[in-house]
């Protein structure tokens, strides 16, 4: 399994474009070879439109900032680098090759921002698990890894799991999971599963603040 990490900067680059960049973010997402993508700060709307132009099956969460949508997307859809994360953020799953035969949400937290851990089963049975951990506090970062993990492993119920995703950690402390790779503060932990070879950081050219990860597991 080829699972990818990725923090999409609600959907930016840097340096900034100054306009709307969904074509270009499903355009490399098509390109690369996965089999499941985690992603966090997700525009609301772009998942459906992502998963169709990478030929995946999708399940989204939101996240903070989505009080007003609408006017929020007005606003991001047009003046993206002026709104910012204020224009509403989403964590997403994409999937290829298998189903989807399950979706759960924990919300792990309400303020300062609202946080939450969201999975997938997928049919071979494998959970996979994506989490976008508080940010600006490594006390309330670790914790929201903690309570994601022992959410993510009561969902599995023994059956091998995947959680990654933005921990905003360099050094998450999960014990009960097994370090599969990352780089910064994105990460992929694993039980049952083992990793293959290296974590590999993909060129995706000025989009997002974060480098998109691929970690293979067998």
């Amino acid at each position: 399994m080829r699972v990818l990490v990725w923090n999409l900067f609600h959907g930016r680059a840097v340096p900034p474009a100054g306009r709307a960049l969904l074509g270009e973010f499903a355009t490399v997402l098509r390109s690369w070879d996965w089999d499941v993508a985690l992603l966090q700060e997700v525009p609301p709307w772009w998942p459906p439109a992502l998963a169709l132009a990478g030929e995946a099956e999708q399940r989204s969460a939101r996240t903070s900032r989505n009080l007003g949508l609408p006017v929020r997307r007005f606003i991001a859809e047009r003046w993206p680098d002026a709104i910012k994360s204020n224009g509403g953020g989403a964590n997403a799953i994409l999937v290829r090759h298998q189903a989807i035969t399950g979706h759960r949400v924990r919300r792990l937290r309400w303020l300062p921002e609202r946080r939450l851990v969201h999975g997938v089963r997928l049919a071979d049975g494998t959970w996979v698990a994506n989490l976008h951990a508080q940010v600006g506090s490594e006390r309330r970062a670790r914790a929201d890894s903690s309570a994601a993990s022992a959410a993510a492993r009561g969902w599995a119920d023994g059956a091998p799991l995947v959680l990654g995703g933005d921990f905003n950690t360099r050094e998450p402390d999960l014990s009960e999971l097994s370090h599969a790779g990352g780089r910064g503060v994105d990460h992929v932990f694993v039980d049952g599963l083992a990793p293959i070879g290296v974590t590999t950081v993909l060129d995706r050219g000025p989009l997002s603040d974060h480098a998109p990860l691929l970690v293979t597991l067998a």
